[in-house]
């Protein structure tokens, strides 16, 4: 890949405001920005992907072209003139480029490292590129590697497997206590967002069914509905208790609404089966004295925020060894792009070696009357024979590891050695 270079711009959540970001002059979707894409001039291949933190545009394009200036351009329009975007805008070009692109999809990247998010809306941007015929060898070698490798980051390291939201933290906790989630009820006091939330992740986990208890019945019922569970008024909460396994309670209450004086003899009709409550209100809604009975576990929204932070500890760690399997395959594929600049070089090697070959042969076999069919053909085949022993070293040479360092130079000189028509893009 001599004459070209892959280059990779954007802006992400980390370097670009959100006010910034709004003034990105792209339509929703993608299939208006890529035909526009597409009318630049200097790209072979481009990519385009759009999500809420990060826009960022991946191209294959001639080297000599002006394409930074013309892609920024693309992105902001007049919205922003270069002096007021360029802080923001984030440019890397071939190995930078590739590692950057491995870095995204392993999702090392991320607003929260591990989420499995981005991975999918990766693969959603390819295949737009792909089907409107945007990408090509490279971005196509490219893209699909970055999913391997991002492939490889979740199967050998645990860096999406440790919670980092408060709702998946109680998730992670329930767990602990219940093994499996499947058949589990679930009893949600109060109907505000973070109870919402906490519910959702539940009935993801196989949580059998939720009830709702919450002052306003009206609002109880429209939660309930959402997930195609009960709703029940508060002065019916006591008779819910003894028959729901987990308890999630956000209501804005000023003061404790459930004590341990009123669990303790509903756990004798329970007959102590596990009883899991969540106290994500603040001030608390559970008596903190709840964890003093047996088979009862509370955790309060300072407990939920300690589980986050000691997972956020993990995920850091699984992170170094995810950026050293990143660290890995960018290398690979630097390699792998590395040889292509000598694969016209090897073709040009070998077609000359079997011109002179067919040359010879056809000036030395019609002299030679008496030799048979089969013996013109091992004639022809010892030929050939000859001209792959003799450019087995100098093709060698041009693979190994040793012509890598200042390549083009090296591959020139071959070229030279070897009286090879000047590089073209059309060997």
């Amino acid at each position: 890949m001599p004459n070209e270079t892959i280059l990779l711009l954007g802006v992400n959540h980390k370097n670009t405001p959100l006010e910034v970001r709004e003034k990105l002059a792209l339509s929703s979707g993608y299939e208006e920005p890529l035909q526009a894409l597409g009318k630049l001039s200097g790209l072979r291949e481009f990519y385009l992907l759009s999500t809420c933190n990060r826009v960022e545009i991946l191209v294959s394009a001639t080297a000599g072209e002006d394409v930074e200036k013309k892609l920024a351009k693309f992105l902001f329009g007049d919205a922003l003139t270069p002096d007021q975007y360029e802080k923001h805008l984030y440019a890397y070009r071939n190995e930078e480029a590739i590692h950057h692109l491995f870095m995204v999809a392993a999702s090392l990247d991320s607003m929260i490292v591990g989420e499995s998010q981005i991975l999918g809306q990766l693969k959603e941007a390819y295949r737009w590129s792909s089907e409107k015929k945007c990408t090509g060898p490279i971005l196509n070698k490219l893209l699909h590697k970055s999913f391997s490798v991002a492939k490889r980051v979740r199967s050998e390291t645990q860096i999406g497997s440790s919670a980092v939201s408060i709702s998946y933290a109680a998730i992670e906790l329930a767990r602990k206590i219940f093994g499996s989630l499947d058949d589990k009820r679930v009893l949600l006091i109060g109907a505000g967002e973070m109870a919402e939330l906490a519910a959702e992740h539940l009935i993801g986990n196989g949580a059998k069914e939720i009830v709702v208890a919450n002052r306003t019945l009206e609002r109880a019922l429209d939660l309930a509905k959402r997930f195609n569970g009960s709703a029940v008024g508060l002065d019916e909460l006591f008779e819910q208790l003894e028959q729901v396994d987990i308890i999630v309670s956000s209501t804005g209450a000023p003061g404790v609404i459930l004590h341990k004086d009123d669990v303790k003899p509903l756990m004798r009709n329970r007959r102590n089966k596990p009883l899991f409550f969540i106290d994500i209100a603040v001030p608390r809604d559970l008596d903190p004295a709840l964890n003093d009975l047996d088979n009862v576990y509370l955790y309060d929204i300072d407990d939920l925020h300690n589980v986050v932070e000691l997972n956020k500890t993990e995920r850091d760690k699984e992170a170094v060894k995810a950026r050293r399997i990143v660290d890995e395959e960018a290398l690979k594929f630097k390699d792998w792009l590395g040889g292509l600049g000598v694969i016209p070089t090897l073709a040009a090697l070998r077609k000359k070696g079997n011109l002179i070959a067919q040359m010879e042969l056809e000036r030395t076999l019609p002299r030679l009357t008496d030799l048979s069919s089969k013996e013109r053909k091992s004639v022809e085949k010892m030929a050939g024979a000859i001209v792959s022993r003799i450019l087995h070293d100098p093709m060698t040479f041009l693979k190994s590891e040793s012509c890598k360092d200042q390549s083009e130079m090296k591959v020139d000189l071959f070229r030279s050695v070897f009286g090879l028509e000047k590089n073209s893009d059309n060997e």
